[in-house]
């Protein structure tokens, strides 16, 4: 008959333990994080989308006119 958890604790290897610091630059400064890019790229594209958004509307009203 098989126990649910082994008798003996399982040798885990390479814990990382202490997360190391990210390196920085000669200016002392952070590399940017993959989350940062994509959220700028997200605020750009919603920019881009508001004033194409804009340009449509003031175009279409002066159509209407």
């Amino acid at each position: 008959m098989r126990h649910g958890l082994p008798a003996r604790p399982v040798p885990r290897h390479r814990l990382n333990l202490h997360r190391s610091l990210p390196r920085r630059d000669a200016r002392g400064e952070r590399p940017a994080r993959l989350s940062d890019l994509i959220l700028a790229l997200l605020a750009v594209s919603l920019l881009g989308g508001l004033a194409l958004l804009a340009a449509l509307a003031l175009a279409g009203g002066r159509a209407a006119l």
